[in-house]
């Protein structure tokens, strides 16, 4: 247990220098002078000193949606399959459960923007909505299929089974899941070309066009629920993708926060060498994720590989 809560913290402390090192990591690509990978923790620690500020035409429910912007996250990283094959992990975590937990997380956040009454607010919220509907069925689909290469109906089970045994008989269905899994975890998280995180073009924007209106404690909370959901995605990643591990805790958390920086070491190169997609064609790139995760479901039924 005490190896379970320890895990838990310390991915509530990387979060911030995971979003923070892609931001850096771009503009060094980018032949810019990069800001500090520590620069997430300044930011919030600015945030919190700052006034709390709030749209005139808000009502209660934006002083309620930021805490259950991030509490729901919270809960799902309660569910964080184990690092280690000695550790402890809650067991009755499904697919529907995580994907309903970050869905809830989501629809708070799209309060925030209608609930400003701002035109740019209602129009962050209908496209999160739109992107919502397209990335939720393919994340249930990824993860019973990958619940069903490991034998485990829940997410923890599953992912120490891959760790004892890596589905080699079942490859394709694995890098089908693998895919998918990965683009979602960019569509999610709101990561180029889907959206971009830093952009300030309100015709473009669709996370920062829903906090637009809030400031202060409040846009901390929102800001640190978007770091712990870029970690959150990017730990069952490494969990059921990259399972690996030796066996002896301390190495294997070691091991588990390299393989955070290697996942955000791809986003922040997938972001570098690509453009922000229309939003009409962000159906296509999440029918991919779509189609790849019936072809992981359908190849492990149909042909078993």
């Amino acid at each position: 247990m005490i190896e379970y809560l320890l895990t838990f913290v310390l991915l509530l402390l990387v979060a911030p220098l995971l979003t923070g090192c892609i931001k850096s990591l771009k503009m060094f690509l980018l032949f810019k002078r990069p800001v500090s990978c520590l620069q997430n923790y300044y930011t919030f620690a600015k945030l919190l000193k700052k006034e709390l500020l709030i749209s005139k035409e808000a009502s209660f429910i934006t002083h309620i949606a930021p805490f259950m912007v991030l509490a729901p996250l919270l809960v799902a990283l309660l569910f964080l399959p184990p690092v280690s094959k000695s550790m402890a992990y809650i067991p009755f975590a499904d697919a529907f459960t995580f994907t309903g937990l970050v869905a809830l997380s989501g629809f708070f956040l799209m309060l925030i923007g209608l609930d400003s009454a701002s035109s740019f607010g209602g129009i962050g919220s209908s496209r999160e909505a739109f992107i919502a509907a397209l990335v939720e069925p393919a994340m249930i689909l990824v993860l019973f299929s990958l619940s069903l290469m490991a034998g485990h109906i829940d997410l923890g089970g599953a992912a120490l089974a891959f760790s004892h045994h890596f589905p080699k008989e079942h490859m394709a269905s694995f890098t089908f899941a693998a895919i998918s899994f990965f683009i979602l975890l960019i569509a999610e998280n709101g990561r180029i070309p889907v959206d971009n995180p830093e952009t300030h073009l309100e015709l473009t924007m669709v996370h920062e066009a829903m906090i637009l209106d809030i400031g202060g404690f409040y846009l901390a909370l929102v800001e640190a629920a978007s770091s712990l959901k870029f970690t959150l995605f990017s730990a069952f990643f490494a969990a059921f993708f990259l399972p690996f591990s030796v066996g002896s805790f301390p190495i294997d958390l070691a091991l588990f926060v390299l393989k955070l920086f290697v996942v955000a070491l791809l986003v922040a190169l997938i972001e570098v060498s690509t453009a922000k997609l229309r939003l009409f064609k962000v159906p296509n790139l999440l029918g991919i994720a779509i189609v790849f995760a019936f072809l992981s479901l359908i190849s492990f039924y149909m042909l078993g590989a």
